[in-house]
C-alpha cells in the first residue's frame, strides 16, 4: 500500500513540474516583450565595401534567312564585396535591469567605436580590368540585428569624408536554429551608405575609417570578425558575463571580472576563421561566426525549481521509508490515508517554493517552504505516533533530506557525485537501521 501510494503520488508531482514549466514559458513572454520594445540581441557585422564592376558575357546569334552567324558582346553589372585589412572595435555596455510586474531582464546600452583600414584591392587576380571597375557606385555596408535600437544616425567617415547610411530591405535569414526557449531567433538587417567619392575609394592606395554606433539592446551583444586582424576590447558593469562563440577573450581569465565588472579582450586573425575576405555576387551571412557577451542571470529561479521538483519522487520516497521502519520497529500502526496526508503535505513544499520564488529569492523560498513542511509533517507525526522521540527524528531527517538537495541544486560539476555519495549513505543507514528486523513475522 505505502508502495502504491508513492507511485500514485508521482500524479500531483508531474502537473507541479508542469506548473514550472508553464510559469517559466510565461516569463520568457514577458522578457520578449520588454526586449521588443527596448531592443533585442545586438550583432555588429561590419563594415563591408560593396563595389560594382562589368562583366561581359558573349552571345552568338544566328541569322536564318542569311544563314549568318555574329557574336556580340553583353554587358552586366556584378558585385564584389570586400571586407575590411584591419578592423577594431572598442566597445562599452551599460547594463541595467528591467522589470515588468514580478519578472525582470537584462538590458543595456553599447556605445561603440569602430575604426580600421580597406587596402587596395588588386583586381587582376579575379580578372577584373580596373577600368570595369564602377568606383563611383561603390559603398559601404554594415549588417546588424538590431535596427531599431540604434540610438544615433550612423555616419561612416571614409577617408576623410562622411557618408550617411540608410536601411536597405533584405529578405529575412534566420540563424540559430537549434535555439532553446530562453534564447532569441537572429535575424541580420543591411545598412547601406551613400555612393562614395573617387577621392575616398581605395582605388590607389589603402583608406582609412571610422563610425559610432550607439544602440539599445538585451541579452547579449557580439561581433562579427570580418578583419583580416580583428580586435575587439568591451567594457561592462555587469558582474556575470558569459562568453561565447567560436572565440574567446585573450586577457587572462582573472583580469576579466570583478566586482566592478568585466573588461574583454579579442584578437582574431583570419586564418583562424572559415571565410575569406572578399565574396562576389551574394554575400552570405556571416553571424554564425559571430563572438561575444551574453548578459544573463547565472543560474534562473525556474530552472532552480525544476530541478528541485525532479527529486520529489525521492523525497516521497526517503520520508515513507522513515514512516515504515519507524512503524515495523515500534509496532504504531500508521493508516494508509496517513501516509496519503504526509505526502500531499511533501508534494505542497513544491508549490509553495514556485510560488514564493516569483517575489523573492530562491534561497529564502527554499527556506520558508521546507520549513513550513517540516514543522507540518513533525507536529502531524507527533498526532500518530503518541510521542515526541519519533517525530523529532523525522524533523530532523526531512531538514537534513532538503538541505541535501540544496546543496545538489547549488552544484554543477559535482552534483552527480554529491549526489550518489549522498544517497549510497543514506541507503547505509537505513540498511543499519532495519538489519535486526524479522521480516518473516512481521
Amino acid at each position: 500500500m505505502v508502495g502504491f501510494l508513492t507511485l500514485v503520488l508521482i500524479i500531483p508531482l508531474s502537473f507541479i513540474e508542469s506548473l514550472i514549466t508553464e510559469r517559466s514559458y510565461r516569463k520568457v513572454e514577458v522578457i520578449n516583450e520588454i526586449n521588443e520594445k527596448w531592443g533585442n540581441s545586438v550583432v555588429l557585422s561590419g563594415p563591408i565595401l560593396k563595389i560594382p564592376y562589368k562583366a561581359y558575357t558573349e552571345i552568338i546569334r544566328f541569322d536564318q534567312k542569311t544563314g549568318e552567324s555574329t557574336k556580340e558582346q553583353e554587358t552586366h553589372i556584378k558585385l564584389l564585396y570586400l571586407l575590411p585589412e584591419k578592423l577594431s572595435i572598442d566597445s562599452e555596455v551599460e547594463a541595467q535591469q528591467k522589470n515588468r510586474s514580478i519578472y525582470s531582464t537584462t538590458v543595456f546600452n553599447s556605445s561603440m567605436k569602430c575604426n580600421g583600414t580597406f587596402s587596395k584591392p588588386d583586381f587582376t587576380k579575379w580578372d577584373i580590368k580596373e577600368e570595369d571597375v564602377v568606383w563611383d557606385k561603390a559603398s559601404v555596408i554594415i549588417n546588424t540585428s538590431n535596427l531599431k535600437g540604434i540610438r544615433n544616425e550612423v555616419k561612416i567617415n571614409f577617408n576623410g569624408s562622411n557618408y550617411s547610411f540608410v536601411p536597405k530591405y533584405k529578405t529575412p535569414t534566420k540563424n540559430y536554429d537549434g535555439y532553446s526557449p530562453y534564447e532569441e531567433r537572429i535575424t541580420m538587417q543591411q545598412l547601406e551608405s551613400e555612393y562614395l567619392k573617387p577621392e575616398s575609394a581605395p582605388i590607389d592606395s589603402s583608406v582609412n575609417f571610422s563610425f559610432d554606433f550607439n544602440v539599445n539592446g538585451s541579452q547579449q551583444v557580439s561581433f562579427v570578425p570580418l578583419g583580416k586582424e580583428t580586435k575587439v576590447t568591451m567594457k561592462s558593469n555587469w558582474t556575470s558575463p558569459n562568453f561565447f562563440g567560436n572565440f574567446l577573450p585573450v586577457n587572462n581569465e582573472e583580469d576579466r571580472v570583478n566586482e566592478n565588472g568585466f573588461n574583454a579582450d579579442w584578437e582574431i586573425l583570419q586564418i583562424n576563421r572559415q571565410f575569406e575576405q572578399h565574396f562576389f555576387d551574394t554575400l552570405p551571412e556571416l553571424s554564425e561566426f559571430a563572438f561575444g557577451v551574453k548578459l544573463i542571470v547565472p543560474v534562473d529561479e525556474y530552472q532552480k525549481s525544476e530541478r528541485t521538483a525532479k527529486y520529489g519522487f525521492l523525497v516521497i520516497a526517503l520520508t515513507f521509508l522513515v514512516f515504515f521502519l519507524i512503524q515495523t520497529l515500534s509496532k504504531i500502526n500508521i493508516h494508509p490515508f496517513q501516509y496519503l496526508m504526509i505526502g500531499l503535505a511533501l508534494t505542497m513544499f513544491y508549490t509553495l517554493l514556485i510560488s514564493i520564488t516569483e517575489h523573492s529569492s530562491y534561497l529564502t523560498a527554499y527556506l520558508i517552504a521546507g520549513s513550513a513542511v517540516v514543522v507540518l509533517i513533525s507536529l502531524y507525526s507527533k498526532s500518530i505516533l503518541k510521542n515526541i522521540k519519533f517525530p523529532l527524528f523525522i524533523g530532523a531527517s526531512l531538514t537534513a533530506l532538503y538541505a541535501f538537495i540544496f546543496v545538489i541544486i547549488q552544484l554543477e560539476s559535482y552534483a552527480l557525485l554529491v549526489g550518489s555519495i549522498g544517497l549510497f549513505f543514506i541507503l547505509s543507514i537505513v540498511m543499519y537501521f532495519s538489519r535486526k528486523i524479522d521480516w518473516q513475522n512481521d
